[in-house]
């Protein structure tokens, strides 16, 4: 059956400390995690709770790649949702589980969007913020 999208579920246990609670090191790797899978980045935005943890969201034309921390636990649950299949997901979950320093990930995989009997795929056309804007 085809899906619209696919939704990567990350488990990123036995992380770095340290990583995890550093605002500007979360931000880079997800944004380097979405950039190793060749999306288009449209915007971010991330925020550091006190005592610790943080959220962040890098939104992207094939749809978003998200993270919430809990140093604490040293654990870390990432998302990345994209649309069509131009992207290489793969690729930015290694990037994360390198760089949280994951020593126990595990990563599900749901598809979104089932196209049932008929229901044809439109071929997914990535459109930046310039272009939509023009």
């Amino acid at each position: 059956m085809e899906s619209l999208g696919r939704h990567l579920l990350i488990e990123l246990r036995d992380c770095d400390v340290a990583v995890l609670q550093d605002l500007e090191r979360v931000r880079d790797i997800l944004v380097e995690a979405a950039r190793a899978a060749g999306a288009t980045i449209v915007s971010e935005a991330f925020y550091q709770f006190a005592p610790y943890g943080i959220s962040g969201m890098v939104i992207i034309a094939e749809s978003h790649l998200s993270i919430h921390t809990w140093p604490e636990h040293r654990y870390a649950a990432a998302d990345i949702f994209t649309c069509g299949d131009l992207l290489l997901a793969s690729d930015a979950v290694d990037i994360l589980v390198q760089n949280f320093g994951s020593l126990n990930p595990a990563v599900m995989e749901v598809s979104r969007g089932l196209l049932g009997p008929g229901e044809m795929k439109i071929p997914h056309q990535v459109v930046t913020p310039e272009e939509v804007h023009s």
